[in-house]
C-alpha cells in the first residue's frame, strides 16, 4: 500500500511592484484569484483612486500552470491536497515578500492586503501572521479562511467584505456569517454588495479608495 509524504523544499516566487513618484503613503499588497496573475491583481489595485500614492505589491501564487490551451502562465495559492502545508508556504512567501519590500523601500506603514476571490483567504492569513502593524483588509468574492480564530482577527482593524450579488462562489449567507465572525472580533466592517457576479467591480474601487484614504491618515 502507497504511503503520502511531504518534504519541505526551497522555492522562488514571483511578484510585482509599482512605486509612486513620491514617498509612499503605506504597502498596499494584492492576492489574486484562483487561476489569475500579479499582472491582473496589479491592474485592479492601480484602479482603486489615491492607490498611486501607495507602493502597490502584487504577489503571485507559488502553484503556476498553464490557462487552458493557451500559454498565458497563472497560479493559485493551494488546493486541497496538504492543505496546511500550502497554507505555511504561502504565508512564509508572503512575509518574505513584505520583508524585502518594505525593507528596500523604508515604508514599514501602514500596510493594506486586498485579495479577490481564492486570494481573500491569502490577504486574511497574511495580515492576521504579519509580524507589523496592519491597517486594513480589502476582501473581494472570498470568505474569511475557517481556521483564523477571533484574537487574530482581532489585530485588523478595518476590512471592506465586498460581494456581488449575483456571485454564486461566495454567497449571502457566507458574506453574513463573515462580518459575523469579524464584528465579534472587534473589527470595523464595511459589507458591501453590489450589482453584478463574481467580479472586482467598480462599487468595490469607491470603498476601497475611502479605506486608502482613511488608513492613509492615520500613517505612523
Amino acid at each position: 500500500m502507497a504511503a503520502a509524504h511531504t518534504i519541505a523544499v526551497s522555492t522562488h516566487g514571483r511578484y510585482l511592484t509599482e512605486a509612486p513618484a513620491a514617498d509612499p503613503t503605506g504597502l498596499l499588497i494584492g492576492c489574486h484569484g484562483y487561476g489569475e496573475n500579479a499582472d491582473i491583481q496589479l491592474e485592479r489595485l492601480r484602479s482603486v483612486a489615491g492607490a498611486g500614492a501607495w507602493l502597490l505589491v502584487s504577489i503571485q501564487g507559488l502553484h503556476r500552470f498553464y490557462r487552458s490551451r493557451t500559454d498565458e502562465v497563472v497560479a493559485s495559492w493551494m488546493t486541497r491536497q496538504d492543505r496546511e502545508c500550502a497554507i505555511a508556504d504561502n504565508v512564509a512567501f508572503v512575509s518574505a515578500v513584505v520583508d524585502e519590500v518594505a525593507s528596500a523601500s523604508r515604508v514599514e506603514s501602514p500596510l493594506v492586503f486586498a485579495g479577490f476571490s481564492q486570494g481573500v483567504a491569502m490577504a486574511f492569513r497574511a495580515a492576521c501572521g504579519s509580524t507589523r502593524s496592519v491597517g486594513g483588509v480589502i476582501a473581494v468574492g472570498g470568505d474569511v479562511p475557517p481556521e483564523i480564530g477571533r484574537g487574530e482577527l482581532a489585530r485588523i482593524p478595518i476590512v471592506l467584505l465586498a460581494r456581488g450579488e449575483r456571485d454564486e462562489w461566495y454567497t449571502a449567507a457566507k458574506w453574513t456569517a463573515d462580518q459575523a465572525r469579524l464584528r465579534d472580533a472587534g473589527v470595523d466592517v464595511r459589507a458591501v454588495a453590489f450589482d453584478g457576479g463574481h467580479e472586482w467591480h467598480d462599487a468595490v474601487n469607491r470603498e476601497a479608495a475611502a479605506l486608502l484614504q482613511r488608513t492613509g491618515a492615520h500613517r505612523v
